[in-house]
């Protein structure tokens, strides 16, 4: 019997092991498939003179450096609201505050703002953002808004980082003298930062993508100028990309393949920073 139960199960998780193969084997194909077929569709547009052009009611004229820039314009900014806040969250509640009420109430609804759909933060962003402070339809606006989209999952993802460090080295500076501050500052943050970069990692590329929010803030759809501060009306590449698609010429089709060239470049090179940023924490953490 028990050689027979045995049996059933190794069969069992074969053949879950190969349906698990079959799926992520299914999703990548699919990945590989629209990737061929904007790669073929918008590298004969894909130029210099396309990434230096403002947008343009003619397919052939049409370029996306306003896009560009906003886009590097807004997840700068993004950054620089949604990181901090989310890093100084995670410490406080891991290593400040006390277990109890506030602090699961607390968890709670960060959980829950985490899995929030973002056409949700757009309308927050425009009644609070846009109208109650009167940042109007700008870059500001944009990024705050985006910086509450991305605070969830930054601080879920610290807060991890943190909970992974192993006590023994905070027993150990505190043996040492060591005040609280100094044993995060100097100890625990440290050791945190491959996981943190991750979180960010993923946070950052979520923003860079997203559509709904800025749209419903407000944000342009043409512009032929550049952003020069943070109260300067934008927009973004999703935006554009969503413009040039929605169109019915075939030219703006294919420019619309090489604006989502251009953002997965930009994604992947900020990715891809970030990676070797966490990678070398992690290599110097092992020495």
């Amino acid at each position: 019997m028990y050689a027979g139960n045995g049996a059933r199960r190794r069969v069992s998780g074969r053949l879950f092991q190969w349906l698990c193969l079959a799926a992520t084997c299914t999703g990548v194909a699919v990945l590989a498939v629209l990737l061929i077929d904007v790669l073929m569709d918008g590298l004969p547009t894909l130029s210099w003179t396309f990434l230096t052009n403002f947008p343009s009611r003619f397919p052939a004229q049409s370029g996306i450096l306003s896009a560009l820039v906003g886009s590097l314009w807004l997840i700068s900014l993004t950054a620089l609201f949604a990181v901090p806040t989310g890093v100084a969250a995670a410490v406080w509640l891991e290593e400040y505050e006390r277990k109890g009420r506030l602090s699961r109430l607390i968890e709670l609804n960060i959980s829950n703002l985490a899995g929030v759909p973002s056409i949700i933060y757009g309308l927050l962003g425009l009644g609070l953002f846009v109208r109650w402070m009167g940042l109007g339809r700008s870059l500001m606006s944009g990024a705050l808004t985006m910086a509450l989209l991305v605070v969830p999952v930054i601080i879920i993802n610290c807060r991890e980082a943190l909970r992974a460090v192993p006590r023994s080295q905070r027993e150990a500076a505190y043996a040492l003298g060591a005040t609280r501050s100094q044993v995060i500052w100097h100890i625990i943050l440290p050791m945190a930062i491959p996981g943190t970069l991750t979180g960010i990692i993923l946070s950052l590329s979520r923003a860079i993508g997203e559509t709904a929010p800025l749209i419903t803030i407000g944000a342009l759809t043409f512009i032929a100028f550049l952003p020069n501060s943070p109260m300067d009306a934008f927009t973004a590449l999703p935006i554009q990309i969503f413009n040039w698609v929605s169109r019915p010429q075939a030219g703006f089709h294919a420019v619309a393949a090489s604006g989502i060239i251009v953002l997965l470049v930009v994604l992947l090179s900020m990715n891809g920073v970030a990676i070797w940023f966490r990678d070398r924490s992690r290599r110097r953490l092992q020495w």
